[in-house]
């Protein structure tokens, strides 16, 4: 399961709405991909049909999409926001990630 803090829920609900994105209808894709200084790199976008090896869940009234490769990285992952002058945008706090680069884009297992 992939979490999402209250802050990730709002900014979530303002980017899709800005972008023509129904919240109630919709959902936001994650994903990993090999890539960033620690060899993968985290997917973020929003998205309205599903694959058929995607796992669809819910959480604070965000659907979130996440294919069957990915969701093994992602297990019990939490994607929070981050605002503000010092804010880091969008933040996945991964416990499976034994290092992370300092932007926090990218990780390794």
């Amino acid at each position: 399961m992939i979490k999402v803090s209250e802050s990730a829920k709002t900014k979530i609900a303002q980017l899709m709405a800005e972008e023509g994105f129904n919240i109630a209808n919709d959902f936001v894709r994650v994903g990993v991909k090999s890539g960033g200084c620690s060899g993968l790199s985290y997917e973020l976008k929003f998205d309205h049909s599903l694959g058929e090896n995607d796992k669809l869940f819910e959480e604070e009234d965000v659907k979130i999409a996440v294919d069957k490769k990915s969701f093994l990285y992602l297990v019990g992952t939490t994607l929070e926001y981050s605002g503000g002058l010092n804010g880091k945008g969008f933040v996945f706090n991964n416990p499976n990630a034994n290092r992370t680069c300092g932007c926090g884009e990218s990780f390794s297992l």
